[in-house]
């Protein structure tokens, strides 16, 4: 192989790396994050649709609200964390462009 035909496929496999690591850096799956809550949205204690949390870091997201585990960690109860700001640990997926909790626990021990 030439050099030139080397240089050329070295650069294609470069190509290739750089897009497929900067396509899967965006697109996370899921996930798991831990922070205090600062909004409930709610239509009442047992509709609660969506919350956002403040992470350590301050970063700040909005999670659409589909729990798994709903009967040991109602809904409602983000409204109480929210008021005391005990921090929650949230498990998350990305459906479409939302990021949704499956699983929202206390996190005051950690």
């Amino acid at each position: 192989m030439s050099s030139a035909g080397g240089r050329a496929v070295l650069a294609c496999v470069l190509a290739v790396l750089l897009v497929g690591s900067a396509a899967t850096g965006c697109r996370s799956t899921g996930g798991s994050d831990h922070g205090v809550v600062v909004d409930v949205e709610s239509a009442g204690l047992t509709d609660v649709r969506a919350f956002t949390l403040r992470a350590s870091g301050g970063q700040v997201t909005r999670y659409v609200l589909r729990l798994e585990n709903g009967s040991t960690f109602p809904p409602g109860h983000l409204v109480e964390h929210q008021a005391t700001s005990e921090p929650v640990r949230v498990v998350w997926r990305m459906e479409g462009p939302d990021r949704v909790a499956i699983r929202v626990e206390d996190a005051s021990g950690g």
